[in-house]
């Protein structure tokens, strides 16, 4: 058994039962065991009344069978016949403790790596070339890299790719006004922002500098020396931009990772000519369109995907198309994730209905859109600056870093900062992690840099009470057998054990607010545990010792835990 999936053990042996004794055939997902909240009930189970009108037989009954027939005599008492047919189970005390010393020596606290490990390719943060990424760009980036770290960690091959804005129209102007403007030497990402806005407001203004603008386009896609010149300017000053936010986002993105949309352009005829061979097109108002089954508006009529304009250009559908078919053709992938805020649901349905349609999504591969909500503030408006502009991120990370400073004291310039930097930047990310993506969240820094509550600065203060435990009893715990003395120390264990399913939770539900559920869970643990369990003044040799593995134990959880949602645990705050 491996160390923590306690449920999906019992679920198991349940199942076996099942089969053995009642002719019953179930999955251990379907005899789904339980995380009980009662007190004196460790797991619960209720298959027996899903299973009393198949039987003919009371749940009750059923239930009793299984209590009297099931090999749990290793890991829990006698299962207990509750309510309408309610099976509870108690781990034993002897069990939990030889598991608790196992898990401390085990520096994958109990995670399994998968047993069918799959090569997936995700989606996540997109910015645009030449513009300053704004708080907009925030929850794809974290959810994203929440996401990549879980499933590494959990045995999967992951390959994120950025995709980056860097193609077409908006870039015919930009390149154009840069030319116009002829000053020379370095742009920062800032000038670009102007130098977008300008062109942006001249293109709507002058039809000769619109014109212009287009055959630059032309001129670009062409390969024109001067052209592809200004433009790689354009997206090595961005791409520089990005790497300072990722590196102080901590988010493990890298130039390596970037697919702009200009990469997949050679591609775009190729997707044009295998729908068009696979009979999915229709010419609508000049346009190459594809109408997938089920999608309508409002009024009834088909939703197209629009593959190629009635100009001859491509828009985004058509490169949305190519990165499925080159992910899956050329790259092998088996599962496409893409985090990408909720209001493109249906773009993504679309999509990747056309896709299957295509060929290049098959049954052995999946492609999900993970969704989320918005950063709303204080006024439950989306998050903006008081004259109404985007928020940029770099903005919103640097007053991170300061909220946290002025809430630390008596440190070093150098160690205030450091501390500042683990302190504000994880504040920002779990407090986007550990809501619901799926849904909007209100960001408030009271509440996010608050010592209390389900927040990263109460679960780092957790692990720096508990490193400082470990460094005042300076002593070597490899071996140690581990004693359940209080009930604190079992509440304490049971979470703890809870780690892997976790981090599985987290991870197949692309969820990362379930590991922050459990990690703060024990860091509450953790607390009632030091208030009633004394560690170093403990009068027992034995007693002490095992308290110190809890406190390792819960140190290593918490560390493991944050760095897999991309949050640093510092020695010190």
């Amino acid at each position: 058994m491996r160390y923590g999936d306690v449920g999906e053990e019992l679920a198991r042996r349940v199942v076996d039962t099942l089969r053995r004794e009642l002719d019953v055939e179930l999955t251990p997902g379907e005899a789904l065991v339980r995380v009980s909240p009662r007190d004196g009930v460790d797991y619960q189970c209720d298959v027996a009344m899903s299973l009393g009108k198949r039987l003919g037989r009371a749940p009750r009954e059923i239930a009793a069978d299984l209590a009297a027939k099931t090999d749990l005599a290793d890991l829990t008492e006698t299962p207990e016949v509750a309510g309408p047919g309610f099976l509870n189970f108690v781990l034993r005390r002897d069990w939990l403790e030889a598991r608790a010393a196992a898990l401390a020596g085990d520096p994958r606290l109990g995670v399994a790596p998968a047993e069918q490990p799959r090569r997936v390719a995700i989606d996540y943060s997109s910015p645009n070339v030449a513009k300053e990424m704004h708080v907009g760009h925030l929850r794809s980036s974290v959810i994203g890299d929440a996401i990549t770290r879980l499933l590494r960690f959990s045995g999967h091959e992951v390959i994120p790719h950025n995709h980056l804005g860097d193609w077409g129209t908006p870039f015919g102007m930009l390149i154009e006004q840069v030319l116009n403007d002829g000053a020379s030497g370095p742009r920062t990402i800032s000038d670009l922002n102007e130098f977008y806005r300008a062109a942006r407001a001249t293109f709507d203004a002058d039809e000769a500098f619109a014109t212009r603008a287009r055959d630059r386009v032309v001129l670009l896609q062409s390969g024109d020396e001067a052209t592809v010149a200004v433009w790689r300017q354009l997206v090595d000053e961005s791409m520089s931009h990005f790497s300072r936010v990722y590196e102080l986002l901590d988010v493990e993105l890298t130039p390596e990772d970037s697919y702009g949309e200009s990469f997949y352009n050679p591609h775009l005829a190729a997707v044009v000519e295998d729908l068009e061979a696979a009979g999915l097109t229709e010419i609508s108002d000049g346009a190459v369109c594809v109408f997938p089954p089920g999608h309508r508006n409002r009024e009834g009529d088909r939703l197209p995907l629009i593959v190629r304009k009635r100009d001859g250009g491509f828009g985004y559908a058509a490169t949305d198309l190519a990165t499925v078919r080159y992910w899956t053709a050329e790259r092998g992938v088996t599962d496409l994730l893409y985090v990408v805020g909720s209001p493109q649901a249906q773009h993504f349905a679309m999509l990747f209905a056309v896709c299957r349609s295509a060929g290049w999504l098959t049954g052995e591969h999946q492609a999900v859109h993970i969704g989320f909500g918005s950063v709303l503030g204080q006024d439950g408006k989306t998050m903006r600056t008081r004259s109404g502009e985007s928020i940029k991120l770099a903005d919103l990370l640097s007053e991170a870093v300061e909220q946290a400073s002025a809430r630390l004291d008596g440190r070093s310039t150098e160690d205030r900062h450091d501390v500042a930097t683990a302190v504000g930047i994880g504040a920002v990310k779990y407090a986007d992690l550990s809501s619901d993506r799926e849904r909007d969240y209100t960001f408030s820094w009271d509440r996010m840099l608050s010592h209390e509550g389900n927040t990263s600065v109460y679960l780092q203060y957790a692990v720096v009470r508990a490193r400082s435990l470990l460094a005042k009893a300076d002593r070597e715990l490899d071996g140690t057998r581990v004693r359940i003395t209080d009930p604190a120390e079992r509440a304490l264990v049971l979470t703890l054990l809870r780690f892997p399913e976790a981090v599985r939770a987290a991870t197949s539900a692309y969820a990362p607010h379930k590991l922050c559920t459990f990690l703060y869970e024990t860091a509450v643990a953790f607390s009632r545990f030091f208030e009633r369990c004394p560690v170093l003044s403990a009068e027992d040799a034995e007693v002490r010792a095992s308290r110190l593995v809890l406190v390792d134990l819960t140190s290593k959880t918490l560390t493991l835990g944050l760095s897999l949602l991309g949050i640093s645990a510092p020695d010190r705050l």
